[in-house]
């Protein structure tokens, strides 16, 4: 017996039935020889840990533009923290923890630059719009390694398309694994974005909608606690009742939902913001028109991408793998003066 089969052997033992067991997954598009130490969860995580687009989301906004200070998230740092949330989560009800930690770091490899303000402007420019759920896929399928792909199991692929959308029916992930990451990204973010939207002088506490606080907490650890420990409970619930889905309570979820509302309505939609996200459309706008009309000077793969795919599917695959500050500097070497024109 190898390593893998021992850590395969230890699930059997550990996981709960509807947990997805590592040597009972449905496998890879491509066929590959199992990993003599890793099972294949593990190694789809090392896969997404080690490729380009992963690195790249230190340098991706999570809501907050040019933010300086050393504190404030990126989209690697949301991600660090989805996958923390879910694997508690998933410990807590016996699910496969290896599943999980790939879906989440995985999950946003196919946000843009600058925060949802640089998904609304390839959407409109994509004629079959843009949703970066979808480019995650995209990425670890058709890209990444020169375009040969990561070549990922088909639960963690599930997961990673299935991730976005608090409450929508129509993208439920096959595993609960999947589904568990869904809302911890939901948890992940509506805490650290307020934890940042007070540290960057744009909140307070007691702003907060009072009855959402009474129910999760007066802190950013309170809350994450109880919304943790809640989903842990109704889930474990849930699949006692022979029910295969993972479940909030009703107080908690209304909570969850009117602290989400309030978000939305006075930091990501609100005119706090409205001048930033206008510059960063503005950005990407002008560095996607200017490359839709210079198709030479994409790279070579996305310039493959556009002759097999179509031009605008080869210049947004490539405005969509870059960074806040990429962005920015490829804008500047463009529309930008280099020297004192007389």
């Amino acid at each position: 017996m190898n390593i893998r089969e021992r850590i395969e052997k230890n699930e059997n033992l550990t996981l709960i039935p509807e947990a997805i067991h590592s040597n009972k997954s449905s496998g890879r598009l491509l066929y590959e020889e199992p990993d003599n130490i890793r099972t294949c969860f593990m190694v789809d995580r090392d896969r997404i840990i080690h490729c380009k687009s992963f690195r790249r989301l230190k340098h991706k906004t999570q809501v907050y533009i040019r933010t300086f200070g050393d504190h404030y998230r990126t989209r690697l740092t949301h991600t660090l923290e989805v996958a923390q949330i879910a694997r508690t989560i998933g410990a807590g009800i016996g699910l496969n923890e290896m599943l999980i930690e790939a879906i989440a770091l995985g999950h946003d490899l196919g946000h843009v630059a600058f925060a949802h303000n640089g998904e609304e402007v390839l959407d409109s420019f994509l004629d079959s719009g843009f949703r970066h759920n979808e480019q995650s896929v995209r990425i670890v399928e058709n890209l990444e390694r020169n375009g040969k792909g990561l070549n990922l199991t088909k639960e963690v692929i599930d997961g990673i398309l299935n991730h976005s959308g608090l409450g929508n029916k129509d993208n439920t992930s096959k595993t609960l694994e999947g589904r568990i990451v869904k809302y911890s990204d939901k948890i992940a973010y509506l805490n650290h974005d307020i934890d940042d939207s007070i540290r960057a002088g744009l909140l307070r506490e007691e702003y907060l909608p009072k009855e959402a606080i009474s129910v999760l907490g007066n802190s950013h650890s309170q809350r994450i606690q109880v919304l943790v420990t809640d989903m842990i409970n109704e889930t474990q619930k849930n699949l006692k009742n022979g029910i295969y889905d993972i479940k909030q309570s009703d107080e908690v979820k209304e909570a969850m939902i009117e602290l989400r509302k309030y978000m939305f309505s006075n930091i990501y939609l609100g005119n706090v913001l409205k001048e930033e996200r206008e510059k960063a459309k503005f950005i990407l706008t002008h560095v996607i028109e200017y490359y839709y009309k210079h198709s030479e000077e994409l790279p070579e793969l996305y310039q493959r991408i556009a002759s097999e795919e179509g031009l605008k599917r080869g210049v947004a695959d490539y405005i969509a793998g870059m960074t806040d500050d990429y962005c920015l500097s490829t804008f500047n070497k463009i529309y930008v003066p280099k020297f004192v024109i007389y």
